[in-house]
């Protein structure tokens, strides 16, 4: 797919013929938002840095808006919503909604992730709080650039374990990699385009530690 071709009728029309995967909610469960802004040529995705926090496992990673999900929230879409009003001061309705990517288990942490997608009007404005050091936003077809993507060796809750990460910022800035770099392999994965790097290489452990 040429980026001509990358474009947001494209999108719609690859959720709307997905059947996602629904996993059991058996242990913490977080909802995320995927947000896409209609932009010429392509469209591009959000991006948040994540405030650093001793308690979150997630703490200065890059990522999508979104927490957990709380005891009375009805659905883990409406999470996803809340948590990106509340992050960004961003309200998500109905017509935005693109659709739901496969759920996905953390690999060593016992959490469950579900990501929704929405569609947004070019760059809207935006107001982060607390939890969200910075927002920047990528076209769809930088983050398919084979050199972006290498395998990263990381030192993390007491174990070396060899990942598939993406540079989306200047050197010495953090990596996109974990949940986040295989929830975007399922999205390019509903578009039928290959992204980034295999989830685990041979002779090197799991991949994906969260």
């Amino acid at each position: 797919m040429t980026p001509p071709d990358l474009n947001l009728a494209v999108v719609r029309r690859a959720f709307a013929a997905s059947r996602p995967t629904v996993l059991p909610a058996d242990r913490p469960h977080a909802a995320v938002s995927l947000l896409l802004a209609d932009a010429a040529p392509v469209p591009e995705i959000l991006f948040i840095l994540r405030a650093k926090h001793d308690r979150d496992p997630w703490s200065g990673d890059i990522g999508f808006p979104g927490g957990r999900v709380a005891a009375g929230d009805p659905h883990p879409r409406f999470t996803a919503e809340r948590e990106t009003r509340e992050e960004l001061a961003l309200k998500l309705a109905d017509g935005n909604y693109l659709g739901r990517l496969d759920d996905l288990y953390g690999a060593t942490l016992p959490i469950l992730v579900s990501c929704f997608a929405y569609a947004v009007p070019a760059r809207p404005a935006l107001v982060p709080n607390h939890e969200v050091a910075a927002t920047f936003w990528l076209p769809l077809d930088r983050l398919l650039e084979p050199d972006r993507h290498r395998l990263e060796r990381f030192d993390y809750r007491g174990r070396t374990t060899v990942q598939p990460v993406a540079e989306l910022l200047e050197p010495g800035q953090p990596l996109l990699w974990g949940i986040t770099y295989r929830l975007l392999r399922s999205f390019f994965g509903l578009l039928e385009l290959p992204f980034g790097l295999p989830a685990a290489q041979p002779g090197c452990p799991p991949a994906d530690p969260r």
